[in-house]
């Protein structure tokens, strides 16, 4: 299989050391996709955010509308309403555990590609390839 942009050969023909088309077109779709991870993960992490704010509101209106119950000489009947208040507040925190958990995912991802990255890079700089590689 011919690899584009794999090694030249000098004139004394010996191999000169170059990037590979494959490694190029990695490195390129990398560059591509990084400012699309980090503005994913400052969104991610700005509804994580948001979702926090959102369950201490809920808090503190389930909290303040049972201590309006207990307050109340006439009988009203706020505890269907506490308790929808409380599912919301579960699917809050429902909602911010996948996000978390998803952010921690992208985090990995994009550690692990600018590790590859720069390994990459420095096998370039150095000259050295792995048993195999194409760019022999």
């Amino acid at each position: 299989m011919a690899w584009a942009g794999s090694a030249s050969v000098s004139g004394a023909g010996t191999p000169v050391a170059g990037p590979t088309g494959r490694d190029l077109f990695a490195e390129g779709l990398l560059e591509f996709l990084r400012p699309a991870v980090q503005q994913l993960d400052s969104h991610v992490h700005a509804v994580r955010e948001s979702q926090v704010e959102l369950r201490e509101q809920i808090d503190n209106l389930a909290t303040e509308l049972c201590r309006i119950n207990e307050d109340q000489k006439v009988a009203l009947d706020l505890d269907p309403y506490v308790k929808k208040l409380l599912n919301a507040r579960r699917r809050v925190v429902l909602v911010n555990n996948i996000l978390q958990n998803a952010q921690e995912r992208l985090r990995r991802l994009n550690h692990s590609v600018a590790k590859e990255t720069a390994r990459r890079r420095a096998m370039l700089d150095s000259g050295v390839y792995p048993p195999g590689s194409p760019s022999k």
